[in-house]
């Protein structure tokens, strides 16, 4: 990596400090928006993996694992979770942070021109050889665990792909790229996570988990739609079709909040026929506090979509664990 720090040819800035990208679209990169020093090699290399974006990844292996009925506070320091983490983590959930980066670099030179690629921090060569070695060692450290896993983590890699890369780019495509991204983030990792501690499965047994990650991939369905109210701006100049940009920010926090509510309340619903009515009973009070909040966010979805996230999605994700110990619990 000697010229990671080298800014790639095809990203040269012209006529006084202008930036072309292959869309045509044009934006003034100012030198005073980049880093006034230059990031290290390794703290550069941890912005490419974006940390912020492994948390719920984990976290639906964490809850896969727990659902299996196999996993207790011993397993905790055990090889299998800890390749676990290193898989969601740094590894699958970095490849896919970095594939994004690379596909969107033109769309990063209007919402975040500081991003290690537009910025110039990172050149495509590079760029290309990183995601090629994380790459496998995703699949590598993913098939250690359950080769079914490894396979699971092409799939999540194509998924990636699908998203970002021309000429499908899901994101451009309304309903699809936050699909897929729910179904990367939740379904693939929590199934994932129960099959690592039930080597042995059936897909009777996977069944539970399989139904209560779809619904909460609706509602990560609605999430991601928040997530998009932050760039707005760069989505409309490039021609994505996120649901901001189609139907405005406040139908579309209206939208996101119906299938955030909808997926929750479909997995109470669900305990209760797996005969789990205490488990039911708080996944639906803690729908209370993100419905109270979404008065909020439909007002000034621009302003109030960060303060959402950061605190309805707590209780989201503790309504994914307290499913994941109902089907624990449910199990005979």
């Amino acid at each position: 990596m000697s010229d990671l720090q080298s800014i790639n040819n095809t990203e040269e800035p012209q006529n006084g400090g202008e930036f072309r990208s292959p869309l045509h679209l044009r934006k003034v990169v100012h030198a005073s928006r980049r880093p006034s020093e230059p990031l290290s090699l390794l703290r550069l290399f941890i912005r490419f993996l974006k940390p912020v974006t492994w948390i719920p990844v984990i976290w639906s292996f964490l809850c896969g694992a727990v659902a299996s009925g196999a996993f207790g506070w011993r397993e905790i320091t055990g090889t299998k979770f800890l390749l676990g983490l290193l898989l969601t983590g740094p590894l699958a959930s970095g490849t896919c942070q970095m594939l994004n980066d690379y596909f969107d670099r033109d769309l990063d030179e209007i919402n975040e021109p500081n991003r290690p690629i537009p910025g110039g921090a990172i050149s495509l060569k590079n760029a290309t050889i990183l995601i090629a070695i994380w790459s496998l060692l995703s699949v590598i450290t993913g098939y250690l665990i359950h080769p079914l896993i490894g396979f699971y983590v092409i799939i999540g890699i194509i998924n990636a792909h699908l998203y970002s890369a021309n000429p499908i780019k899901l994101k451009k495509r309304l309903w699809a790229g936050n699909i897929i991204v729910a179904l990367s983030y939740l379904i693939i990792p929590w199934i994932a996570g129960e099959i690592a501690y039930r080597p042995l499965f059936t897909l009777s047994s996977l069944q539970p988990s399989l139904i209560v990650a779809g619904l909460f991939t609706l509602s990560s369905t609605g999430t991601m739609t928040i997530n998009d109210f932050k760039s707005m701006e760069g989505d409309r100049l490039i021609g994505i079709r996120t649901l901001p940009v189609v139907f405005g920010a406040s139908n579309a926090a209206i939208i996101a909040s119906v299938l955030i509510n909808a997926g929750q309340i479909l997995a109470s619903c669900y305990l209760l026929l797996i005969g789990q009515p205490t488990f039911a009973a708080i996944v639906g009070l803690l729908i209370i506090p993100q419905f109270l909040l979404q008065f909020s966010l439909v007002r000034s979805p621009i302003t109030m979509d960060v303060r959402y996230n950061a605190i309805a999605q707590n209780f989201l994700v503790a309504g994914m664990l307290i499913c994941a110990f109902a089907i624990k619990a449910a199990r005979p």
